[in-house]
């Protein structure tokens, strides 16, 4: 086998989670040319067919993934040397890729980065926002920030805070409409839903010690978590909120609280999730550590 290098045992393993040359040459930002060259490179040191092409797309032939696995074994094992050098420097740097919700995105992630950025000045976050459960080696991620705590063995996960869920309006709302009473008065009111995680919208309650659910039905709808905060915001109606994100909007009196004394927040762990064979980088130890204290779960 003539030499490989890492980049190329990275870029296989970017070609066998994602199934698509053209998928990963608009990751790197290259021709898709370059990625089939590099391909085919690659095959011809290994002296055997990686990858059946079709157009369905590709997969892996049994010497590709014997391949994938001497890959991912490889690289890890480098991630863990370049990890014990950095932290013998006391300097977490580089680039991190971090998945979460639009909404934990807007309003938690986004206002730390100049905090975190004066801590690790060589740090640099890339964030990818979206509210489906994101695949941490499908989508080249280093961590992914939810509430899931079953894992596959690759995995693991530190609680960096706790996730609730309430409910809330505006002020404007409140004054020109009013806040109901009641659950039951909740009918009346214009409610923000969301369409993306209909389960969102089975509203809990703790009534004189017995459980009870509110079906929102949505007078605005939205598929987007940070979106439904801004409509709440902007004082459209009533919506169900993250606790994290409305604590510091209550604080600021842009939210009111809407039936305080009987909402069930169902507060679950907040998880910084990883790759186990990664968790001891400094760039991701320094960014866990960092929203772990920023939550008070340091």
């Amino acid at each position: 086998m003539d030499e490989l290098a890492i980049d190329d045992l990275k870029l296989f393993g970017r070609v066998a989670a994602l199934g698509s040359l053209s998928a990963v040459a608009r990751e790197r930002d290259v021709p898709v040319s370059q990625i089939s060259r590099a391909l085919s490179r690659i095959e011809k040191s290994c002296a055997a067919r990686l990858v059946h092409r079709s157009t369905h797309g590709l997969t892996l032939s049994v010497e590709g993934e014997t391949f994938l696995a001497y890959c991912q074994r490889i690289i890890g094992t480098f991630d863990e040397l370049q990890g014990e050098f950095s932290s013998r420097a006391g300097a977490a740097s580089g680039r991190v890729r971090v998945a979460a919700s639009t909404v934990v995105a807007q309003y938690l992630l986004v206002p730390s980065l100049s905090e975190l950025h004066r801590r690790h000045p060589r740090l640099s976050i890339d964030l990818e926002v979206s509210d489906r459960m994101a695949d941490l080696v499908r989508d080249g991620l280093d961590i992914a920030i939810r509430t899931a705590a079953a894992l596959p063995e690759h995995l693991v996960a530190r609680r960096i805070g706790t996730l609730g869920r309430a409910l809330y309006a505006a002020p404007s709302y409140a004054q020109a409409i009013g806040l109901p009473a009641r659950p039951d008065e909740l009918a009346a009111h214009r409610l923000i839903t969301n369409s993306a995680a209909p389960h969102l919208n089975h509203w809990p309650f703790v009534i004189e010690g017995q459980a009870s659910k509110h079906v929102a039905e949505g007078f605005w709808c939205c598929n987007d978590t940070g979106l439904a905060a801004e409509m709440v915001l902007q004082g459209l109606g009533i919506g169900r909120l993250s606790t994290i994100v409305a604590a510091p909007l209550l604080a600021r009196g842009l939210l009111v609280p809407v039936l305080a004394d009987c909402v069930d927040p169902q507060t679950v762990p907040l998880y910084a999730v990883m790759s186990s064979s990664r968790q001891r980088l400094p760039k991701i130890r320094a960014c866990i550590d960092f929203w772990a204290e920023r939550l008070g779960q340091a």
